[in-house]
């Protein structure tokens, strides 16, 4: 289970910690993929410690449904799934407070 994700910071740092873990080359590729998405997404933003909103989280959905065609459809189910999981993460802040 993935922790609660609060910021931008918190995003990255997770993501970036994956690569220090024993992990499916599946989930390696969906955490990269969906890094690169996000850094897109949150690049108007200047500050890492900027909290995830839905803002963000929208911004990453659309920037999933245009890439859609980029992926098989084994590989975008393997990054929706991924996407998913990271959004229950940064959303569970928001229930929490």
């Amino acid at each position: 289970m993935i922790k609660n994700l609060h910021t931008i910071a918190d995003v990255y740092q997770y993501l970036d910690g994956l690569f220090d873990q024993e992990l499916d080359s599946d989930t390696l590729f969906a955490s990269s993929y969906l890094r690169g998405l996000f850094s897109s997404a949150v690049s108007h933003f200047s500050d890492e410690k900027q909290e995830v909103s839905t803002e963000i989280i929208q911004g990453v959905n659309d920037k999933l449904a245009q890439a859609k065609t980029e992926l098989s459809p084994q590989d975008n189910a393997i990054v929706q799934n991924f996407w998913l999981a990271l959004q229950q993460a940064m959303l569970n802040k928001k229930k929490a407070k």
